[in-house]
Protein backbone atom coordinates (compact mmCIF):
# COMPACT_ATOMS: atom_id res chain seq x y z
CA UNK A 1 0.00 0.00 0.00
CA UNK A 2 1.40 3.73 -0.66
CA UNK A 3 0.80 6.73 0.75
CA UNK A 4 1.76 9.90 0.02
CA UNK A 5 4.98 10.61 0.98
CA UNK A 6 4.01 14.17 3.20
CA UNK A 7 1.64 11.44 5.46
CA UNK A 8 3.39 8.89 6.53
CA UNK A 9 4.45 8.42 10.14
CA UNK A 10 7.93 9.18 11.32
CA UNK A 11 9.31 7.36 14.32
CA UNK A 12 11.75 9.77 16.20
CA UNK A 13 13.83 8.46 18.98
CA UNK A 14 12.95 12.02 20.74
CA UNK A 15 9.76 10.41 21.67
CA UNK A 16 11.30 8.49 24.33
CA UNK A 17 11.25 11.52 26.85
CA UNK A 18 7.21 11.28 26.29
CA UNK A 19 6.70 8.53 29.32
CA UNK A 20 7.65 4.86 28.24
CA UNK A 21 9.23 4.47 31.42
CA UNK A 22 7.28 3.29 34.12
CA UNK A 23 7.18 1.26 37.04
CA UNK A 24 5.68 -2.23 37.31
CA UNK A 25 4.02 -4.06 40.14
CA UNK A 26 7.21 -5.61 42.16
CA UNK A 27 7.62 -9.41 42.82
CA UNK A 28 6.19 -10.76 45.45
CA UNK A 29 9.58 -12.50 46.60
CA UNK A 30 11.04 -9.26 47.43
CA UNK A 31 8.33 -8.97 50.21
CA UNK A 32 8.02 -5.03 48.99
CA UNK A 33 4.73 -3.86 48.85
CA UNK A 34 3.35 -3.18 44.79
CA UNK A 35 4.33 -0.15 42.81
CA UNK A 36 1.10 0.93 40.84
CA UNK A 37 1.11 0.17 36.99
CA UNK A 38 1.26 3.24 35.31
CA UNK A 39 -1.55 3.62 32.35
CA UNK A 40 -0.05 6.49 29.62
CA UNK A 41 -3.52 7.93 27.98
CA UNK A 42 -2.83 10.49 25.13
CA UNK A 43 -6.04 13.11 24.07
CA UNK A 44 -6.20 16.31 22.22
CA UNK A 45 -6.81 19.96 23.99
CA UNK A 46 -10.33 20.06 22.15
CA UNK A 47 -14.09 19.75 23.41
CA UNK A 48 -14.47 16.86 20.58
CA UNK A 49 -12.05 14.63 22.86
CA UNK A 50 -14.33 15.84 26.12
CA UNK A 51 -13.83 12.14 27.57
CA UNK A 52 -10.45 12.76 27.43
CA UNK A 53 -9.93 16.24 28.69
CA UNK A 54 -12.97 15.53 31.65
CA UNK A 55 -10.87 12.48 33.26
CA UNK A 56 -7.45 14.82 32.93
CA UNK A 57 -9.43 17.13 34.92
CA UNK A 58 -10.38 14.83 37.31
CA UNK A 59 -6.97 13.30 37.51
CA UNK A 60 -5.58 16.81 38.27
CA UNK A 61 -8.06 17.76 40.95
CA UNK A 62 -7.52 14.97 42.96
CA UNK A 63 -4.03 15.62 42.67
CA UNK A 64 -4.15 19.29 44.00
CA UNK A 65 -6.35 18.51 46.24
CA UNK A 66 -4.59 15.42 47.48
CA UNK A 67 -7.76 13.46 48.43
CA UNK A 68 -9.89 11.45 46.15
CA UNK A 69 -9.28 9.85 42.96
CA UNK A 70 -9.60 10.34 39.44
CA UNK A 71 -12.46 9.19 37.31
CA UNK A 72 -10.55 6.03 35.42
CA UNK A 73 -7.98 5.90 38.99
CA UNK A 74 -11.65 4.83 40.58
CA UNK A 75 -12.94 2.59 38.60
CA UNK A 76 -9.29 1.04 37.50
CA UNK A 77 -8.17 -0.10 41.29
CA UNK A 78 -6.26 1.14 43.74
CA UNK A 79 -3.20 -0.87 41.60
CA UNK A 80 -3.02 1.62 38.48
CA UNK A 81 -1.96 5.22 38.13
CA UNK A 82 -2.77 7.39 35.16
CA UNK A 83 -0.62 9.70 33.41
CA UNK A 84 -2.02 12.34 30.25
CA UNK A 85 0.06 13.25 27.60
CA UNK A 86 -1.81 16.08 25.36
CA UNK A 87 -0.52 16.21 21.79
CA UNK A 88 -2.12 18.53 19.07
CA UNK A 89 -1.98 16.31 16.31
CA UNK A 90 -2.81 12.77 15.44
CA UNK A 91 0.19 11.36 13.38
CA UNK A 92 1.66 12.82 16.89
CA UNK A 93 -0.26 10.67 18.99
CA UNK A 94 0.54 7.50 17.02
CA UNK A 95 4.06 7.85 16.84
CA UNK A 96 3.57 7.98 20.42
CA UNK A 97 1.75 4.97 20.52
CA UNK A 98 4.09 2.70 17.84
CA UNK A 99 7.59 3.91 20.03
CA UNK A 100 5.58 1.91 22.76
CA UNK A 101 5.45 5.68 24.58
CA UNK A 102 1.36 5.48 25.32
CA UNK A 103 -0.78 3.05 25.38
CA UNK A 104 -4.45 4.20 24.54
CA UNK A 105 -5.02 7.65 22.97
CA UNK A 106 -8.39 9.68 21.62
CA UNK A 107 -7.88 10.33 18.28
CA UNK A 108 -9.79 10.90 14.75
CA UNK A 109 -10.04 7.96 12.62
CA UNK A 110 -8.26 9.10 9.93
CA UNK A 111 -4.96 8.95 11.78
CA UNK A 112 -5.75 5.50 13.37
CA UNK A 113 -6.74 4.29 10.03
CA UNK A 114 -3.31 5.51 8.74
CA UNK A 115 -1.93 4.17 11.65
CA UNK A 116 -3.30 0.74 10.92
CA UNK A 117 -2.72 0.45 7.58
CA UNK A 118 1.18 1.28 7.91
CA UNK A 119 1.51 -1.43 10.49
CA UNK A 120 -0.43 -3.95 8.15
CA UNK A 121 -3.11 -4.04 11.15
CA UNK A 122 -0.50 -5.47 13.45
CA UNK A 123 0.08 -2.59 16.20
CA UNK A 124 -3.28 -0.46 16.33
CA UNK A 125 -6.62 -1.05 17.89
CA UNK A 126 -9.87 0.42 17.64
CA UNK A 127 -11.41 -0.15 21.02
CA UNK A 128 -14.32 2.12 21.83
CA UNK A 129 -16.53 5.15 20.28
CA UNK A 130 -16.25 8.58 21.56
CA UNK A 131 -17.25 11.39 19.56
CA UNK A 132 -19.69 11.77 16.86
CA UNK A 133 -20.79 15.27 14.84
CA UNK A 134 -18.87 18.66 15.28
CA UNK A 135 -17.11 18.47 11.84
CA UNK A 136 -19.29 20.95 9.18
CA UNK A 137 -17.73 22.91 5.47
CA UNK A 138 -18.68 26.54 6.58
CA UNK A 139 -18.91 29.37 3.47
CA UNK A 140 -18.68 32.77 3.33
CA UNK A 141 -21.94 34.36 4.07
CA UNK A 142 -21.95 36.73 1.11
CA UNK A 143 -23.85 34.65 -1.26
CA UNK A 144 -20.86 33.39 -3.53
CA UNK A 145 -21.52 29.91 -2.97
CA UNK A 146 -25.44 28.70 -2.98
CA UNK A 147 -25.19 24.90 -4.63
CA UNK A 148 -22.17 22.53 -4.56
CA UNK A 149 -21.56 23.77 -8.17
CA UNK A 150 -20.50 27.10 -6.89
CA UNK A 151 -17.24 25.25 -5.67
CA UNK A 152 -15.53 25.30 -9.33
CA UNK A 153 -12.81 27.36 -8.82
CA UNK A 154 -12.98 27.74 -5.40
CA UNK A 155 -10.66 27.86 -2.08
CA UNK A 156 -11.54 25.62 0.72
CA UNK A 157 -9.39 25.41 4.06
CA UNK A 158 -9.18 22.02 6.07
CA UNK A 159 -7.20 21.40 8.88
CA UNK A 160 -4.13 19.44 7.97
CA UNK A 161 -3.77 16.88 4.57
CA UNK A 162 -4.99 13.71 5.31
CA UNK A 163 -7.04 14.40 8.45
CA UNK A 164 -10.37 13.50 9.11
CA UNK A 165 -11.89 16.53 7.45
CA UNK A 166 -9.60 16.92 4.73
CA UNK A 167 -10.21 13.47 3.06
CA UNK A 168 -14.37 14.33 3.78
CA UNK A 169 -14.12 17.50 2.15
CA UNK A 170 -12.00 16.13 -0.70
CA UNK A 171 -14.13 13.14 -1.00
CA UNK A 172 -17.30 15.21 -1.27
CA UNK A 173 -15.79 17.47 -4.08
CA UNK A 174 -14.84 13.99 -6.03
CA UNK A 175 -18.68 12.69 -5.06
CA UNK A 176 -19.67 16.23 -7.10
CA UNK A 177 -17.56 15.54 -9.92
CA UNK A 178 -14.82 17.57 -8.96
CA UNK A 179 -11.18 16.64 -10.00
CA UNK A 180 -9.05 17.50 -6.87
CA UNK A 181 -5.50 16.97 -6.30
CA UNK A 182 -2.64 17.53 -3.76
CA UNK A 183 -1.93 20.71 -5.72
CA UNK A 184 -5.04 22.21 -7.26
CA UNK A 185 -7.52 20.47 -9.69
CA UNK A 186 -11.05 21.99 -10.02
CA UNK A 187 -11.76 23.05 -5.92
CA UNK A 188 -8.00 24.23 -4.10
CA UNK A 189 -8.07 22.48 -1.12
CA UNK A 190 -5.50 24.06 1.49
CA UNK A 191 -4.34 22.32 4.03
CA UNK A 192 -4.09 25.27 7.38
CA UNK A 193 -4.12 24.93 10.71
CA UNK A 194 -7.17 25.88 12.60
CA UNK A 195 -6.48 29.75 13.95
CA UNK A 196 -5.09 30.20 10.66
CA UNK A 197 -8.06 28.85 8.92
CA UNK A 198 -10.19 31.68 10.71
CA UNK A 199 -7.69 34.85 10.03
CA UNK A 200 -8.08 33.47 6.15
CA UNK A 201 -11.75 33.31 6.18
CA UNK A 202 -11.85 36.58 7.84
CA UNK A 203 -9.27 38.05 5.37
CA UNK A 204 -11.63 36.46 2.74
CA UNK A 205 -8.89 34.85 1.41
CA UNK A 206 -10.35 31.92 1.33
CA UNK A 207 -13.92 30.59 0.48
CA UNK A 208 -14.71 28.39 2.79
CA UNK A 209 -13.40 25.84 5.25
CA UNK A 210 -14.30 22.36 6.87
CA UNK A 211 -13.39 21.94 10.06
CA UNK A 212 -14.67 20.63 13.11
CA UNK A 213 -16.02 22.26 16.49
CA UNK A 214 -15.01 24.13 17.99
CA UNK A 215 -13.53 26.20 15.20
CA UNK A 216 -16.89 25.62 13.43
CA UNK A 217 -18.69 27.57 16.16
CA UNK A 218 -15.82 30.11 16.06
CA UNK A 219 -16.03 30.60 12.09
CA UNK A 220 -19.94 31.20 12.66
CA UNK A 221 -19.72 33.99 15.52
CA UNK A 222 -16.10 35.38 14.91
CA UNK A 223 -15.97 35.71 11.41
CA UNK A 224 -20.00 35.64 10.12
CA UNK A 225 -19.36 31.98 8.17
CA UNK A 226 -22.69 30.07 7.33
CA UNK A 227 -22.68 26.22 7.72
CA UNK A 228 -23.15 24.49 4.17
CA UNK A 229 -23.19 21.46 5.58
CA UNK A 230 -23.09 19.60 8.17
CA UNK A 231 -21.32 16.09 9.37
CA UNK A 232 -23.91 14.87 12.15
CA UNK A 233 -23.04 11.16 12.07
CA UNK A 234 -19.55 11.51 11.26
CA UNK A 235 -17.05 9.66 13.24
CA UNK A 236 -15.13 12.07 15.19
CA UNK A 237 -13.39 10.66 17.55
CA UNK A 238 -12.41 6.93 18.34
CA UNK A 239 -10.07 5.36 21.30
CA UNK A 240 -7.37 3.46 20.12
CA UNK A 241 -5.13 0.77 21.95
CA UNK A 242 -1.85 -0.85 20.57
CA UNK A 243 -1.97 -4.38 20.08
CA UNK A 244 0.42 -4.85 22.97
CA UNK A 245 -1.38 -3.32 25.49
CA UNK A 246 -4.37 -5.81 24.78
CA UNK A 247 -2.21 -8.67 24.65
CA UNK A 248 -0.33 -7.77 27.56
CA UNK A 249 -2.89 -5.91 29.72
CA UNK A 250 -6.46 -7.20 28.50
CA UNK A 251 -8.16 -6.70 31.79
CA UNK A 252 -7.16 -3.67 32.35
CA UNK A 253 -8.02 -2.52 28.86
CA UNK A 254 -11.54 -4.09 29.55
CA UNK A 255 -11.74 -1.91 32.92
CA UNK A 256 -10.80 1.12 30.76
CA UNK A 257 -13.41 0.55 27.98
CA UNK A 258 -16.10 0.01 30.78
CA UNK A 259 -15.32 3.27 32.63
CA UNK A 260 -14.67 5.28 29.33
CA UNK A 261 -18.71 4.16 28.75
CA UNK A 262 -19.67 4.90 32.32
CA UNK A 263 -18.10 8.26 31.57
CA UNK A 264 -19.54 8.95 28.57
CA UNK A 265 -23.25 8.38 30.05
CA UNK A 266 -22.21 11.06 32.85
CA UNK A 267 -21.34 13.45 30.69
CA UNK A 268 -24.66 13.56 28.36
CA UNK A 269 -26.54 13.06 31.97
CA UNK A 270 -24.36 15.87 33.51
CA UNK A 271 -23.84 18.18 30.13
CA UNK A 272 -23.31 21.68 32.61
CA UNK A 273 -20.49 20.15 34.58
CA UNK A 274 -19.09 18.48 31.99
CA UNK A 275 -18.62 21.47 30.28
CA UNK A 276 -17.26 23.51 33.02
CA UNK A 277 -14.13 20.45 33.21
CA UNK A 278 -13.85 20.70 29.82
CA UNK A 279 -13.38 24.68 30.42
CA UNK A 280 -11.20 24.27 33.28
CA UNK A 281 -9.08 21.44 31.65
CA UNK A 282 -8.57 23.49 28.03
CA UNK A 283 -7.47 26.83 29.67
CA UNK A 284 -4.88 24.63 31.58
CA UNK A 285 -3.92 23.21 28.66
CA UNK A 286 -3.88 25.97 26.29
CA UNK A 287 -3.60 29.14 28.90
CA UNK A 288 -6.30 30.06 26.27
CA UNK A 289 -10.39 30.16 27.72
CA UNK A 290 -12.83 29.05 25.76
CA UNK A 291 -15.86 31.39 26.27
CA UNK A 292 -18.88 29.83 27.52
CA UNK A 293 -21.31 30.63 24.14
CA UNK A 294 -18.75 29.32 21.96
CA UNK A 295 -18.82 26.14 24.26
CA UNK A 296 -22.46 25.20 24.05
CA UNK A 297 -22.71 26.43 20.62
CA UNK A 298 -19.78 23.61 19.69
CA UNK A 299 -21.52 20.71 22.48
CA UNK A 300 -24.78 20.89 20.62
CA UNK A 301 -22.87 19.38 17.21
CA UNK A 302 -22.07 17.03 19.35
CA UNK A 303 -22.73 13.70 20.19
CA UNK A 304 -21.02 11.83 23.29
CA UNK A 305 -20.73 8.01 22.69
CA UNK A 306 -18.85 4.87 23.52
CA UNK A 307 -20.32 2.65 21.03
CA UNK A 308 -18.66 2.04 17.47
CA UNK A 309 -18.65 -0.56 14.91
CA UNK A 310 -16.70 -1.18 11.21
CA UNK A 311 -19.72 0.35 8.87
CA UNK A 312 -18.77 3.88 9.15
CA UNK A 313 -14.80 3.06 9.14
CA UNK A 314 -15.53 1.31 6.13
CA UNK A 315 -17.18 4.05 4.71
CA UNK A 316 -14.55 6.58 5.71
CA UNK A 317 -11.61 3.77 3.91
CA UNK A 318 -13.72 3.87 0.63
CA UNK A 319 -13.37 8.24 0.85
CA UNK A 320 -9.76 7.83 1.61
CA UNK A 321 -9.85 5.76 -1.72
CA UNK A 322 -11.85 7.45 -3.56
CA UNK A 323 -9.42 10.57 -2.95
CA UNK A 324 -5.89 8.43 -3.71
CA UNK A 325 -4.89 8.16 0.16
CA UNK A 326 -5.19 4.58 -0.03
CA UNK A 327 -4.76 3.15 -2.98
CA UNK A 328 -4.86 -0.85 -2.40
CA UNK A 329 -7.57 -2.49 -0.26
CA UNK A 330 -7.59 -2.12 3.25
CA UNK A 331 -8.70 -5.47 5.65
CA UNK A 332 -10.03 -4.32 8.42
CA UNK A 333 -11.07 -7.48 10.39
CA UNK A 334 -8.81 -6.62 13.10
CA UNK A 335 -8.92 -3.08 12.89
CA UNK A 336 -11.98 -3.04 15.81
CA UNK A 337 -11.41 -4.94 19.16
CA UNK A 338 -13.44 -4.01 21.97
CA UNK A 339 -11.60 -6.12 24.94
Amino acid sequence: MSFPRNLLLSFPLLLAHLGCNRDEPAPASTGGHAKPFVLRVGHFPNVTHAQGVIAHAMTNRAKKLQQGNGWFEERLGPGVKINWFVYNAGPSAMEALFADSIDLTYVGPSPALNAYTRSKGEEVRVIAGAAEGGAALVVQRDGRIRSPQDFKGRKIATPQLGNTQDVACRAWLVSHGFKVTQLGGDVQVIPTANPDQLNLFQQKAVDAVWTVEPWVSRLELDAGGSVFLEESDAVTTLVVASAKFLRERRELAMRFVAAHAELTQWISANPDEAQKLVAEELKAETSRPIPQDLLSRSWKRLKFTSEIDLAPLEKFVAAARSVGFLRDTVELSRLLEVP
